[in-house]
């Protein structure tokens, strides 16, 4: 196995995920492209891959997210795009992870959901969550005769 020197050492990579009616990840690529400072942006079917120094990168999503917040999801990276050790085009076919991103695309639309409606929701009417733990306190007694079912 050949030695690994990392071609963009002290960067940051994060993923722009966007499930959104009214931006597309190529108008979300050019705004990007716009306010980015060195930072690298490469577009994908499902956002942006965005690469760079850490506050770089935090300012870039932090901007783009403003577009559409509730649509647009922001995931860490462990690689730079192109990185020869998750690159499909070295690999053969998708990339460890995409499988993975493909499933969380057809959550995605009911997380966005759930976070316009509660913008819609008055809190003030809002009653606070109970308690899960509460009357649900396990005896003593109970919990001896589970061990020691456990045991036999």
């Amino acid at each position: 196995m050949t030695a690994y020197t990392p071609v963009h050492a002290g960067t940051v990579t994060k993923y722009v995920i966007v499930e959104s009616f009214d931006i597309t990840p190529a108008e979300l690529a050019v705004r990007g492209y716009e306010i980015s400072k060195g930072a690298m942006i490469k577009e994908t079917c499902f956002g942006l891959i965005v690469n760079g120094m850490e506050e770089e990168v935090d300012r870039i999503v932090t901007e783009l997210r403003k577009a559409d917040p509730d649509h647009i999801f922001i995931k860490d990276r462990g690689f730079p795009p192109g990185d020869a050790r998750r690159c499909r085009a070295s690999l053969g076919g998708a990339r460890p992870g995409y499988h993975g991103i493909e499933h969380e695309m057809t959550v995605i639309p009911y997380v966005s959901h759930g976070l316009e409606e509660i913008k819609k929701r008055d809190e003030s009417t809002i009653p606070p969550p109970k308690n899960p733990l509460e009357h649900h306190v396990l005896a003593i007694d109970k919990l001896k005769k589970l061990m020691e079912a456990q045991e036999s």
